[in-house]
C-alpha cells in the first residue's frame, strides 16, 4: 500500500511540475478565462485539481496554423505593394550589377600575369649571345662569382 501510494505521489508531483512548465510557456494570448498570473496562482497553489483545470479550461486551442514563411519576392502581398517606378530601379541596379560582374570577368579571363614593359637601357631578352647576359649572379650583382 505504500509503494502505491509512493508512486501516486510521483505521478501526481511529475503532473504537477509539467502544469507548471506548459503554464507558463503558453503565450498569454493562449490563455481562457483568467490571466495568466491567475492561471499560474491556480496551478500552483491546487497542484493536481488546478492542472486538470488548466489542461481542460484555461489551455486554448491554437487559432489556425501558422502560414509557411516566404521570401518577399515570392509574397504576393509584398510584391503587390511595391509600385512600379521601385521595380523598375530595383531591375536597373540589377542590370547594372550584372553588367559590372561581367566586366570583372571578362578582364579575369586572361590567366597571365600582367609585368611592365623593361625600363630602358636594361636588357630584356634571354638571347644567350646577349653580351651583358652571363656577367650577372642570381642576385643582379655584376662581376660576382657563386
Amino acid at each position: 500500500m505504500a509503494r502505491l501510494l509512493l508512486i501516486l505521489a510521483l505521478v501526481a508531483t511529475a503532473f504537477w511540475v509539467y502544469t507548471i512548465v506548459d503554464c507558463a510557456v503558453q503565450p498569454a494570448g493562449r490563455h481562457r478565462g483568467v490571466s495568466k498570473a491567475a492561471w499560474m496562482v491556480i496551478v500552483i497553489v491546487l497542484p493536481v485539481l488546478g492542472g486538470i483545470l488548466w489542461f481542460l479550461i484555461g489551455r486554448g486551442r491554437a487559432s489556425r496554423p501558422t502560414a509557411a514563411r516566404r521570401a518577399p519576392d515570392d509574397d504576393p502581398e509584398f510584391l503587390r505593394g511595391m509600385s512600379a517606378s521601385a521595380r523598375a530601379e530595383q531591375d536597373e541596379r540589377i542590370r547594372r550589377l550584372e553588367e559590372e560582374l561581367a566586366q570583372l570577368d571578362s578582364q579575369a579571363d586572361d590567366p597571365r600575369p600582367q609585368t611592365p614593359p623593361p625600363a630602358p637601357g636594361t636588357a630584356s631578352s634571354d638571347d644567350p649571345d646577349d653580351p651583358g647576359k652571363g656577367d650577372d649572379d642570381s642576385r643582379g650583382q655584376r662581376g660576382a662569382v657563386g
